[in-house]
Parts: C-alpha cells; structure tokens; sequence
C-alpha cells in the first residue's frame, strides 16, 4: 500500500507552531505550507489585533495557498491558541478550503489552554471529525517534551482511516 500523500499547513505569529509544523512534517514524510497574510502581526498592536479577531471570531485576507488540499490523503493542520480559540487566519484557511479539505487532523501550541476549544471550532468549521488531535503547551516546549507527543501523534496519523 503507497503512503499517504500528506500536506502540513499551518500558521505562526511567533515562531513556535511553524518549529512543530517543520518538525510533524519532516517525521511524517510530508509537504509542509505556512498560511501568510498580507498584513503582519508584530509588535503588542499585531498581538492585541491577533486576540479581538479570535475572540469575534473575524477572518483576516490570507494569500492562497500554494497547494490544493484536495490533492492530499490527508490534510493536518496546525495553530496557535488566541484568546482560547483558533487564530484568525486558520480560521480563513479553512472557511476557504473546507470543501477541499479530505481527511483532517489538528494540533495546536498554547501558552496553557484553550486547546478543545479551538479543536471544536475547527471541527465545526470543516464540518468533519480530525482523525486525531495534538495540544502542545510551552510548558511542553520549554521542557523538551513535544518529540514525544509529536511521535505519538504522527504514529496516530500513519495509523490507517479504519482503526
């Protein structure tokens, strides 16, 4: 049996979802994106704008994406927790793409919590179950643990559909 064809997509304000993005998509033999918006989010005003469009659930202009997500086995999609919810601009990936969207999975980074919620939204907005989830805390990176969970989360990944 061929291997999954995989597209990693995520998006990072800081740096840290875009590190465990690299590293998911280089254990998982797979295509990485990062979802880019044509306005940044730096400085304490790109934070503040990063938490009101979270909160009222807003979805800011992202450049389309490079790859067709329909054109994947599977789709894992990551994001940073704001305001304990999805970010901005996952949220508009996947309200423009949730119709090519095949198989899914998430995982999110976190300053604590917030993970489940931001999870429900994203199952909400896709319309379909992720095959499996992955909330990684700072606390976790700090401590050096997320190569464990993230070696538990691809192997949930390589796992086929049906188990």
């Amino acid at each position: 049996m061929p291997a999954p064809k995989i597209l990693v997509i995520f998006y990072s304000r800081s740096g840290t979802t875009r590190r465990i993005a690299m590293a998911l998509s280089a254990t998982l033999g797979g295509s990485v994106e990062e979802i880019v918006e044509g306005r940044g989010r730096d400085g304490f005003l790109g934070y503040c704008r990063s938490i009101i469009e979270a909160r009222r659930k807003q979805s800011p202009n992202i450049m389309p994406a490079k790859n067709d997500p329909s054109s994947f086995d599977l789709v894992v999609i990551g994001t940073p927790v704001w305001a304990w919810s999805v970010s901005s601009p996952v949220r508009a990936y996947l309200t423009a793409n949730k119709g090519r969207l095949p198989a899914v999975a998430f995982f999110c980074t976190l300053g604590g919590k917030g993970s489940e919620t931001a999870f429900a939204q994203m199952q909400s907005i896709v319309g379909k179950s992720p095959r499996a989830t992955c909330a990684i805390t700072a606390r976790d990176i700090a401590a050096g643990a997320e190569g464990a969970q993230l070696a538990g989360f691809a192997e949930a990944l390589r796992m086929p559909a049906s188990q």
